[in-house]
C-alpha cells in the first residue's frame, strides 16, 4: 500500500490507510524509531501499567517495606539524645 509524505507545518508527516490502522490496532500514542532505512511504529508502551495493583498485592501480603538501609545521621541534631530546654 503506498502514501505520500506530506507537509504539516514546519514537519513532515505520512497518513496512515485505515485498513493498516484496523489491521494493526494502532491508535493514540505510538513511538517511532528508525532501523536502518525503515520506520518502526509501534504502540506506545506504558511503564507503569499493572504499578497500582502490584502495589496493592505487596501491601496485602505485608511485602511492601523499605529494603533500603537507614540514612546515616549527617549532624548532631540528628542524634536522639538531645532534649528541649
Amino acid at each position: 500500500m503506498k502514501t505520500r509524505i506530506v507537509r504539516i507545518g514546519n514537519s513532515q508527516g505520512i497518513r496512515i490507510p485505515k485498513p493498516l490502522l484496523e489491521q494493526t490496532g494502532l491508535r493514540g500514542e505510538v513511538e517511532i524509531s528508525a532501523q536502518d532505512d525503515s520506520l518502526i511504529i509501534r504502540p506506545a508502551r506504558q511503564p507503569r501499567t499493572g504499578w497500582a495493583a502490584a502495589f496493592r498485592e505487596m501491601a496485602r501480603r505485608g511485602d511492601d517495606a523499605l529494603v533500603d538501609d537507614p540514612a546515616p545521621s549527617l549532624s548532631s541534631w540528628d542524634e536522639d539524645d538531645w532534649e528541649w530546654r
